[in-house]
């Protein structure tokens, strides 16, 4: 099989953690690192798994179950039963699983096009983001559906949950966005963090109310700036964001010392992405040069960094 067709993208959350659960809308971009998925039939029945993914420290073992349940149920949503012929799944790419880049979904959107290529099964783009969202399930509980399908399409997007199916737009920015982005080297469970918010805000709706409405005025101008171009306001706006996160309590001292850092070496914006709690710190950098200067600065702190493009 062509190991090539199996990719599935990372991704990084400009605007909408956690409040994409309650279907407020979320902008989200594609990076260029994916994961890739070989399926071969084994002789015997069974299920082996060989995880050659990049990882941070302790990363894989923290998600080994979760792992195990998503695989299992993109394979039972695509009807492929491992105890009648044995299968071996192999994931790799240059994708690093760190809590925050949407490596789970990555993982699950390839090994759905994986089964796609190697049981000519003829999915369309729709049916293989359904089995990623299917198999999130084993990783989130009850997911967004705004990493798998970032996997699932590339690009920037805008993304909110209904109750039927998702409605996703692709948006385009005039120019390159570029991006730094480090880990906290914390792996979080998307499912506990999660769990948590919810809990505050059934103990709280009318705060949790208050919050999602400062949310919903926060995306919808920034929606407007990406449309515009207008890279400035962008970054202030994402700065506001995070300062919404730490009011959510999903931030921690670890993703506030880095935003701060990442500012003070000339990111025009920075906050917090993804899960929170640990993960990913995000930092918009409107040159090339500013772009290198902060990775140095988060380099300081952080226990890897990296750099990439939204296009």
């Amino acid at each position: 099989m062509d190991v090539g067709k199996t990719r599935a993208y990372g991704k990084l959350i400009l605007f909408g953690e956690h409040f994409v659960v309650y279907k407020a809308p979320a902008l989200v971009g594609a990076v260029s690192s994916y994961t890739d998925c070989k399926f071969e039939h084994l002789d015997e029945p069974g299920l082996e798994v060989v995880d050659n993914r990049p990882a941070v420290p302790n990363y894989k073992v923290k998600k080994r179950a979760e792992g195990e349940e998503a695989i299992g149920l993109t394979l039972s949503h695509l009807g492929v039963d491992h105890t009648k012929r044995g299968i071996r799944l192999t994931f790799g790419g240059d994708l690093c699983a760190v809590s925050g880049i949407g490596a789970s979904a990555a993982q699950v959107v390839s090994l759905a096009r994986a089964v796609n290529e190697a049981e000519s099964k003829n999915l369309s783009e729709e049916e293989i983001n359904a089995a990623g969202y299917e198999g999130e399930k084993g990783y989130h509980g009850t997911p967004s559906g705004i990493d798998n399908t970032a996997s699932t399409y590339g690009g920037l997007l805008r993304f909110q949950r209904t109750d039927g199916d998702p409605i996703f737009e692709k948006k385009q920015f005039p120019s390159p966005i570029r991006i730094v982005y480090a880990t906290t080297g914390i792996t979080a469970s998307t499912t506990e963090v999660v769990g948590d918010v919810r809990a505050k805000k059934q103990a709280d709706e009318t705060w949790f109310s208050s919050m999602l409405d400062e949310y919903n005025k926060i995306v919808a101008e920034a929606e407007q700036t990406i449309n515009a171009g207008d890279l400035e306001r962008l970054g202030q706006l994402m700065d506001q964001n995070h300062t919404l996160l730490q009011k959510l309590t999903v931030s921690c001292k670890e993703l506030d010392d880095l935003v701060l850092a990442a500012r003070e070496a000339g990111a025009i914006g920075a906050k917090m992405t993804g899960t929170g709690r640990g993960g990913l710190c995000i930092a918009l950098t409107p040159t090339p040069e500013i772009q290198c200067k902060v990775a140095s600065a988060l380099e300081k702190l952080a226990p890897q960094v990296w750099k990439t493009t939204f296009a």
